[in-house]
């Protein structure tokens, strides 16, 4: 898929996904997110690519929506609405969004928040696994200051990721607030300068993947974020333990011991393409 929006580059085993519209504060559009989707949702197919990084081009991450049509810019009864929206008119729940393509992503994401990044700037960076800041970037979820919800799941994602008492405070208020903020809350783990931001992000990339499984990261990431609401541990324990079991007999975790045991780094031969457990998908409406 040629993008327009978006650019895409590998860098080893990491698919870096820049936010390409620097001349707009890189505002979002559908056709943005739509690309967004895609280029998550090849990656999670293509084996080569074990993490991603999500930045933007120029000095801003991605400064909300695209306001260019003025007051009417989210009434989707005209053009330029619409195109906002996007594909969400026909989505509904689940479908083609990004959203659900980086939720439901077999790697670990990292957003590199390199300037402004409020609205759905910050909402979209919310379902991927680490988000770091640069010095001096503004975020702020300015929904109500707007007229309008949290949207993009945020009003699920937010306080899960902070507690409900600061998802309140700043979804409520509608206020821009700075990076050091945003560390204190607990909404970005950390703030670098800017000049280094990109290269951590992907520092954290190989962190999370030079020496790990790729399958053992897809599966301890659906874990990790479809169980953490749950309210006991039960349903879990119905999967690990199986799932241990059968993992158990792998080449993967043959690999894993014996290097321990050699004292040298892992070469897994598992893919995610082809060695995923019985068990996967569990949850109820079986897809992926």
């Amino acid at each position: 898929m040629n993008y327009e929006t978006i650019s895409c580059t590998h860098e080893g085993a990491t698919l870096v996904v820049m936010l390409n519209r620097p001349d707009k504060l890189n505002a979002y559009t559908g056709a943005m997110g739509a690309e967004i989707a895609d280029a998550f949702r090849r990656a999670d197919a293509d084996d080569s690519v074990r993490a991603l990084v999500v930045t933007g081009a120029g000095r801003a991450f991605c400064a909300g929506a695209d306001v260019s049509g003025g007051a009417k810019s989210f009434d989707t009864s005209g053009e330029h609405g619409a195109g906002v929206f996007g594909q969400r008119l026909q989505q509904g729940a689940r479908g083609g969004g990004f959203v659900d393509a980086i939720f439901s992503c077999r790697k670990p994401s990292i957003a590199a928040i390199n300037g402004p990044a409020v609205g759905v700037g910050i909402t979209l960076t919310l379902p991927m696994d680490v988000r770091i800041a640069a010095e001096g970037a503004k975020i702020g979820f300015i929904f109500a200051r707007r007229g309008l919800v949290p949207e993009a799941g945020s009003a699920w994602f937010l306080p899960k990721l902070v507690g409900l008492p600061q998802a309140l405070r700043w979804s409520l208020s509608g206020r821009t607030f700075d990076a050091r903020e945003a560390l204190r809350g607990g909404l970005v783990s950390e703030v670098v300068e800017p000049a280094v931001l990109l290269a951590r992000a992907k520092e954290i990339a190989r962190e999370m993947t030079e020496e790990t499984s790729p399958v053992a990261v897809a599966l301890t990431r659906q874990m990790l974020w479809r169980f953490a609401g749950a309210p006991d541990p039960f349903g879990l324990l119905e999967i690990d333990g199986p799932m241990s079991i059968e993992r158990g007999g792998h080449a993967d975790v043959r690999e894993g011991v014996q290097s321990f045991l050699d004292k040298r780094k892992p070469a897994f031969p598992g893919k995610v393409s082809r060695d995923m457990p019985s068990q996967y998908p569990w949850w109820p409406d079986k897809t992926v």
